[in-house]
């Protein structure tokens, strides 16, 4: 009897395949208050490995705690605003319809008050191309158009860490350590390079010795090469 398919081991869901929970803490934005204004300050700076980009813990002047994503340019006792009416500065968290048309904002909340989803990856930002009534468009970094509710609010500027990728892993040792704190699917194994007891294309052949096209509906054992493949072969010259 085969081996089960790696594929199949990590959809049973078991620890092995599990990212570890390093995460040092909730991000979120202060309580959605409406109509005040809140002043805090950047006390500390905090590295997440689960996080791309770093991590600003901000006090406020009530004293309570908020875990944002930090900016581009923050420093240690930089005074941050939260709110409407809240200068246009980077770091500083207003809600999109007080944003300028052409500001870069990130940790964009996609309904008022969740604390922030889109744009949280180093170096990420999106741009507010125009601004309606009750909505307000967004241009991402990918080129897609979004449309959201005013009252949902971003932080000015772009994801601090935007050179992240550009430092070489060197040695194999670092890339695993990436992958593994993200449950990324790491290293990858060719099926023609394994034995024929752990994929349907293994053997000593090194080369599949079937087709590699597989329906759609095939069984997980099978479910390997190209699947639902709209056609094969080389293409031809015109």
């Amino acid at each position: 009897m085969a081996h089960r398919l790696i594929q199949q081991r990590r959809g049973k869901g078991s620890p092995t395949f599990t990212a570890p929970r390093t995460g040092v803490g909730k991000l979120s934005y202060p309580a959605l208050n409406e109509e005040r204004k809140m002043v805090g300050e950047i006390i500390e700076f905090l590295h997440d490995a689960t996080k791309s980009g770093a991590l600003a813990k901000i006090m406020l002047e009530d004293n309570s705690m908020a875990l944002v994503v930090a900016a581009e340019g923050a420093f240690e006792g930089q005074r941050i605003e939260v709110g409407k009416n809240a200068e246009i500065s980077v770091g500083n968290i207003l809600p999109l319809g007080d944003c300028p048309e052409g500001a870069p904002v990130f940790n964009i909340e996609m309904i008022p008050g969740d604390g922030g989803k889109i744009a949280r990856a180093s170096g990420s930002y999106a741009l507010i191309l125009s601004k309606e009534k009750n909505n307000v468009t967004l241009k991402a970094r990918s080129g897609k158009i979004i449309s959201f509710d005013n009252r949902c609010r971003a932080t000015i500027g772009m994801v601090s860490g935007g050179g992240r990728t550009e430092k070489p892993l060197v040695k194999a040792g670092a890339k695993f350590h990436k992958m593994r704190v993200k449950k990324k699917f790491w290293p990858i194994v060719r099926g023609v390079a394994m034995n024929v007891i752990d994929h349907p294309f293994g053997g000593s052949q090194h080369h599949p010795g079937k087709s590699k096209s597989t329906s759609r509906n095939a069984p997980p054992g099978r479910k390997v090469g190209a699947i639902a493949s709209k056609r094969t072969g080389r293409r031809k010259k015109n």
